[in-house]
């Protein structure tokens, strides 16, 4: 294991921390995230996934890392600098992510998509509850929120190194699972809607509209049908992660 001190603000590390905090493009590049605090990287280490550094203020305690992990003590009041949020508890690390591209061929049976979800706090408690509920992956579509994004991951509390997710397009999500004869539902009213309760959606694949517009027209063109949340008459819609949650609970509800 590498050990390093470093104090200055200057250094290359702490401005290639910065930019990949605050830039889509920096983590896509390179390939990594930024995650931070004990527990998340207590969650990466129980995972297994490939971690490359980890910094620590003076006087944190870390737990056993591989060797070949870069350790890097610093002062708390750099740590807080190079940190996405006011209290990093300490620590702040890099980790390699997993691919975002879709597998040739899906094995599990239930599926959600977010259609055009922008909130990256909407698609982490998402991704948290999908595993929770034994989802088998998470697709990204229509322009989501960056999965690995600083707030995304911390949103996720240790999900996203265990559930896998997917960015892809609607069409090649929807093609994916009739080849694996998994039927698609959009969360939507129209003439063929459901109660949620009332479809198995042990064998399916749901979508979820993004928090704005709701499910896009190309959804409900791609979708065998719709389902509803029933709700009381003067409320309209959910909040997305809400809408997810109840859609992810019928779909874990017989087997709980």
């Amino acid at each position: 294991m590498r050990h390093e001190v470093i104090s200055s603000r200057s250094n290359p590390l702490v401005t290639r921390l910065r930019k990949l905090g605050s830039k889509r493009s920096a983590r896509r590049e390179e390939g990594v995230f930024v995650g931070e605090g004990p527990k998340l990287l207590q969650e990466v280490l129980r995972a297994q996934m490939p971690l490359e550094t980890v910094i620590y203020a003076t006087g944190t305690q870390l737990p056993a890392l591989p060797d070949s992990v870069r350790v890097v003590e610093v002062p708390a009041s750099l740590l807080e600098a190079v940190a996405q949020t006011q209290s990093p508890q300490g620590v702040v690390f890099v980790g390699q992510t997993p691919s975002l591209g879709l597998p040739q061929c899906l094995t599990g049976s239930r599926y959600l998509l977010l259609d055009g979800v922008q909130d990256p706090g909407n698609v982490g408690t998402i991704w948290r509850t999908a595993d929770a509920f034994g989802a088998d992956g998470l697709m990204l579509c229509s322009g989501c929120a960056d999965p690995w994004s600083p707030k995304t991951v911390r949103a996720t509390m240790g999900a996203a190194f265990r559930l896998p997710v997917w960015e892809t397009t609607l069409e090649q999500a929807a093609e994916c699972l009739k080849e694996a004869a998994i039927p698609l539902y959009a969360t939507a009213l129209r003439e063929d809607t459901r109660d949620v309760r009332e479809v198995s959606l042990q064998r399916s694949g749901v979508i979820i509209g993004s928090e704005g517009r709701g499910v896009s027209q190309l959804a409900l063109e791609l979708c065998e049908k719709t389902v509803k949340i029933p709700m009381v008459e003067r409320c309209e819609s959910l909040n997305a992660a809400v809408a997810a949650s109840v859609v992810l609970w019928e779909m874990a509800r017989p087997n709980l």
